[in-house]
């Protein structure tokens, strides 16, 4: 038997809704399971160490350009599967580990999408953004008071005594360095959509041109320096 499909008119064309959203589907999951994998390969060749079992990786880069596109639930989608996949192949923290990992991405990812899916567009993003880095410093000063003195062997006053000097400022630095990088990979966006691999958006609003040069020109400003600083605290230079 033949699946059941609805029409409607558009002038005198019909158009097959069953249809078109099937490939809207398979265009999604194809699209989520892409670039999960994308983020994955940024935590397995590019993840640095910082501090002790503080790493620095690009992976919510990858993660909130995905989220832009698809959005905050898919978004957390992946957060989710790429926490369980780092914890069963290089992560040497366990459960625990899984579990800041996924509080990290996902306070960060969903926040950001949720924000730019109201009303889509550069400016949009980097407000989102912004209220992200926010939102996952918070988050993560919380759950690392909270979870890190079972599995750094020290008590919890040991550790408060490390939020602001060290979490607070590791967090916000990953936080800015992920968020450089997907501003700067979001005109992508409006390549794929060109191209067909992923739905265009109806409610996408245009930027203005000088708005976006100063985001832009801001951006590498903020990358450079986040790059800048990671490698001094690398000992790099």
């Amino acid at each position: 038997m033949k699946a059941k499909e609805t029409s409607v008119m558009s002038g005198n064309k019909p158009i097959l809704k069953g249809r078109q959203s099937a490939s809207d589907r398979v265009k999604k999951i194809t699209g989520l399971a892409m670039l999960t994998a994308v983020a994955y390969l940024t935590v397995f060749f590019f993840r640095l160490p910082i501090f002790g079992f503080l790493t620095m990786d690009f992976k919510d880069a990858v993660l909130v350009f995905g989220a832009f596109i698809f959005g905050p639930l898919a978004g957390f989608v992946m957060s989710a599967v790429l926490a369980l996949v780092e914890m069963i192949t290089i992560s040497s923290t366990g459960i625990i580990g899984m579990i800041m990992n996924l509080l990290s991405s996902a306070s960060f990812v969903c926040v950001a999408s949720f924000i730019h899916k109201k009303k889509p567009g550069l400016k949009s993003a980097v407000i989102g953004l912004i209220a992200g880095c926010l939102a996952m410093t918070a988050v993560m000063l919380l759950w690392n008071y909270l979870i890190t003195p079972l599995y750094m062997n020290a008590t919890r006053e040991q550790v408060a005594q490390m939020l602001i000097p060290t979490f607070l400022p590791f967090n916000l630095l990953k936080s800015v360095l992920n968020s450089s990088i997907a501003v700067m990979l979001y005109p992508s966006i409006r390549v794929l959509e060109k191209a067909k691999l992923i739905s265009k958006r109806d409610t996408q609003k245009s930027d203005s041109k000088a708005a976006t040069i100063g985001i832009f020109i801001f951006t590498a400003i903020a990358l450079i320096t986040c790059v800048y600083f990671v490698l001094v605290l690398m000992k790099v230079i």
